[in-house]
């Protein structure tokens, strides 16, 4: 029998506001540090040296973990220009200099080649696996480091930076960035230099909102230290299912709950026909989604599938 996980069994997320210089790895040990919680994990990694939206999952809350970092993230990135470095942020060393400067102009003509889908070679120094090994464990080796593109999706670029301010500092600009899972916005800033014919690095980075969660959730680390052990029964832990708000839910009797708990399937029909009647009265949402959540009554059950003329449990919940 293997043995009980230590700590208190708290469910739930929280959004934590990253301070500058702290991995996410050291945000989740300080939130299992300050809460106590048995088990936490976070929903899409932030660098060092950026800031903002990370969302911390606790307990049963690690389940829907997969399904925040394939949201939609919006990002505040400086970018400046006139230096290429090997970490393409400001942490790294300089191994290109120009004396170009784009205009504002010439910035907003290239933008739409980097929305939609495209092609995009990560940073040296980043996870990516090559040959099995960490692709910034081999730069930092001085290592040849081989990455292929790879597709990614950014929704929308917009130039933040107006005449006045590139006037007042030609050597840097500020982009708002909507993209999806796996973009790189070093990468970004590499690239859009590149096409105008100089070079850049990103000098800040501040992730506004990530999958559900935004500024308007965010708690500083300090701010939880007042929280402390206190925190299963304070407003600042989310539920569970706020991860999920964005895919349909089913409502299950009790019965039909409790055999999804079980790991069995339930039948589909009987919960299409209280759908329907439900949607008369606008009160539902129609399954054909690949994932729903169930859910009976305010409880959540299980995230599901529906294959063929079952409801079938893909993760379900304990709580």
């Amino acid at each position: 029998m293997g043995r009980r996980r230590k700590g208190l069994p708290i469910h739930g997320w929280l959004v934590i506001d990253k301070p500058l210089g702290m991995t996410s790895t050291a945000v989740v040990s300080a939130v299992r540090r300050i809460s106590g919680a048995a088990k936490v994990g976070h929903g899409g990694t932030l660098d060092p040296l950026a800031t903002g939206i990370l969302p911390v999952a606790l307990g049963e809350a690690t389940k829907t973990v997969s399904h925040v970092m394939d949201g939609r993230k919006l990002y505040r990135m400086g970018v400046r220009w006139g230096e290429q470095r090997d970490t393409d942020d400001g942490e790294g060393q300089v191994i290109a200099t120009s004396d170009a400067r784009p205009t504002l102009d010439q910035v907003r003509a290239a933008l739409p080649a980097f929305t939609g889908t495209i092609e995009q070679v990560p940073p040296r120094f980043s996870a990516v696996k090559v040959a099995g090994r960490r692709a910034y464990d081999l730069a930092r080796a001085d290592q040849p480091v081989d990455l292929s593109p790879r597709p990614v999706r950014i929704d929308s670029i917009e130039l933040l930076t107006t005449e006045d301010e590139a006037s007042a500092d030609p050597d840097r600009l500020d982009l708002l960035i909507a993209a999806g899972k796996g973009t790189y916005m070093r990468a970004l800033a590499r690239d859009l230099a590149l096409r105008l014919g100089t070079v850049a690095y990103m000098d800040s980075l501040r992730r506004l909102s990530c999958g559900p969660f935004d500024d308007s959730h965010a708690i500083s680390l300090d701010k939880l230290e007042t929280v402390g052990h206190s925190l299963a029964h304070s407003d600042v832990l989310l539920s569970v299912e706020t991860a999920l708000d964005d895919i349909p839910a089913l409502a299950l009797t009790e019965q039909e709950a409790r055999r999804l708990s079980q790991g069995q399937p339930v039948a589909l029909l009987p919960v299409l026909m209280r759908e329907a009647s439900a949607r008369c009265q606008g009160q539902a949402t129609p399954p054909g989604e690949t994932v729903h959540r169930a859910m009976s009554g305010t409880r959540l059950v299980a995230m599901v599938r529906i294959v063929g003329g079952e409801i079938r449990p893909v993760r379900v919940m304990n709580l």
